[in-house]
């Protein structure tokens, strides 16, 4: 009795190994390698590639800015938090209209 109990669990598990690991399952995994499920972009927004770059040459204009801005007052070292007018002459800023 314990024979025959043995050979039909051999029996199970060669079915479930060739059900698991059998020809058809072949297909399938071909089938799923050629049938790789497509990105469809539907505009620039949805890209990733796209956001990342706007978003790295917006930091290096930011970066270019700041580093002109830093060059700028190295090179300027006197405080020039007024705005110059350039159309102003002098004699118009004394007050004295003629």
């Amino acid at each position: 009795m314990g024979r025959i109990i043995l050979l039909l669990l051999i029996i199970a598990a060669v079915i479930l190994v060739w059900k698991a690991f059998g020809p058809s399952s072949w297909k399938r995994k071909s089938q799923a390698v050629q049938q790789q499920p497509k990105r469809e972009i539907k505009g620039p927004d949805d890209d990733e590639d796209f956001l990342w770059n706007l978003e790295k040459e917006a930091f290096k204009q930011r970066r270019a800015r700041e580093r002109a801005e830093e060059e700028n007052r190295r090179t300027n070292p006197k405080n020039l938090d007024e705005p110059k007018n350039p159309d102003s002459s002098p004699d118009e800023l004394d007050g004295d209209e003629k």
